[in-house]
């Protein structure tokens, strides 16, 4: 049985959905027939009629449909959200520590427009999409019920739907507690370290899960060593270099909340003295060090992404450029660079070849010791380049000679 609005595209578009997407652009329908509001589930059909999906639809957005299901027999109800849940657990279950990891990434678990985060016994739930927003009590209800099947209790949701992308679906930001109120500074561990998570003002859902398992990467290699950890914000890349044994480590975030943060979670692992903080522009700082002639046995470069859209890629390139050219002069001959981008608008290739512009600059030559992406609780679907947005390396930096 459809659904009664149907949405028909033009002859030759619904490209992306048709290669296992799940979006469809304004500029891809013909027509819609059948009354209906945002945030409704419609029917979409190809221009001959032949069917395609059910999603739900929001004027208000370019991405007008996102496509929850392909099966014409599947309804969108209690039985489907608790499949897609069910699902997205049992992937994680297989290949993540699931004490504290990304529940649900989205389109890349088929539940397009909305993020869950679980930190030991409490989510956070970001809901980006009108459509979605009315099916997260059920998606919350389900994700209860899944996880204590396997005796995993949930004490707490908290709400971080703040993003100003909710202005442009129509809806206003929403922050605030989804159960009865807790303390929300989460205490979690992670590779061995532990994190005091502030969920409710930290960024984005409290902390940056996606990093788990290039964290360890690094860490393996800061045994003895003096390390520079750049944009460090809570310390998390800090703390696993100081837990792995680095000699010394210095965390630098133009954030003082962010270094508040870090600081406390030194003294949580006992780390403090050895791996201490420091609040200023790393931009700025850099050229200093380098000017006083300091050096680093590891340096790592984590920054927020320097472009959000197409339009910014150019003045972007540029950052990345200059923040990996002063990295790189400051790793001694031998040493290591640890090195990402956060950015899906940053591509694999120009990222690349932006760090091998910055090597030529600072007249270091580069061995790749490996390159990795964001955690599998934040799997990569193929046909949704968003979903494709972390690009982490590291590399050996040697003297040019």
């Amino acid at each position: 049985m459809l659904y009664p609005t149907i949405v028909r595209l033009k002859k030759g578009e619904g490209r992306l959905l048709k290669s296992g997407g799940m979006w469809i652009y304004d500029n891809e329908i013909a027509e819609i027939t059948g009354a209906h509001k945002n945030g409704d589930l419609v029917s979409v059909l190809d221009f001959d009629d032949y069917f395609l999906g059910y999603g739900f639809i929001n004027h208000n957005s370019k991405i007008r449909i996102r496509v929850l299901t392909r099966q014409v027999t599947q309804p969108i109800d209690y039985d489907f959200i608790k499949m897609r849940v069910q699902n997205a657990w049992d992937y994680r279950k297989t290949c993540v520590d699931t004490s504290s990891c990304r529940l649900i990434f989205g389109e890349a678990d088929f539940l397009p427009g909305i993020v869950i985060d679980k930190f030991e016994d409490i989510i956070v739930v970001e809901s980006l999409a009108l459509g979605i927003d009315r099916l997260k009590p059920m998606i919350l209800d389900c994700l209860r019920e899944v996880l204590l099947a396997d005796q995993i209790p949930i004490r707490g949701i908290y709400e971080r739907s703040d993003a100003s992308v909710r202005l442009q679906e129509g809806m206003e930001r929403f922050k605030g507690f989804l159960s009865d109120e807790f303390d929300t500074l989460v205490k979690i561990t992670e590779n061995g370290v532990r994190y005091e998570v502030d969920v409710q003002d930290g960024q984005k859902t409290g902390f940056f899960l996606d990093q788990k398992y290039n964290r360890a990467a690094i860490g393996r290699l800061c045994n003895n060593k003096k390390v520079l950890d750049c944009f460090t914000h809570t310390g998390s890349f800090a703390l696993n270099a100081g837990i792995q044994g680095a000699s010394s480590v210095l965390g630098v975030d133009a954030s003082e909340l962010a270094i508040h943060q870090a600081q406390k979670n030194a003294t949580l692992n006992q780390l403090d003295g050895r791996v201490t903080f420091q609040c200023a522009d790393v931009f700025e700082l850099l050229p200093q060090l380098i000017e006083q002639k300091e050096s680093f046995d590891v340096v790592i470069l984590d920054p927020p992404a320097f472009t959000k859209s197409r339009n910014s890629i150019k003045q972007a390139v540029k950052g990345y450029r200059e923040i990996n050219l002063r990295g790189m002069k400051l790793v001694r001959d031998g040493g290591y660079l640890a090195t990402c981008s956060c950015s899906h608008y940053m591509d694999p290739t120009l990222f690349f070849k932006t760090i091998q512009e910055a090597a030529r600059g600072a007249h270091k030559r580069l061995r790749q010791v490996e390159f990795r992406t964001q955690s599998p609780d934040h799997p990569i679907l193929v046909a949704a380049e968003e979903s494709y947005y972390l690009k982490f390396y590291i590399f050996q930096v040697v003297d040019e000679k």
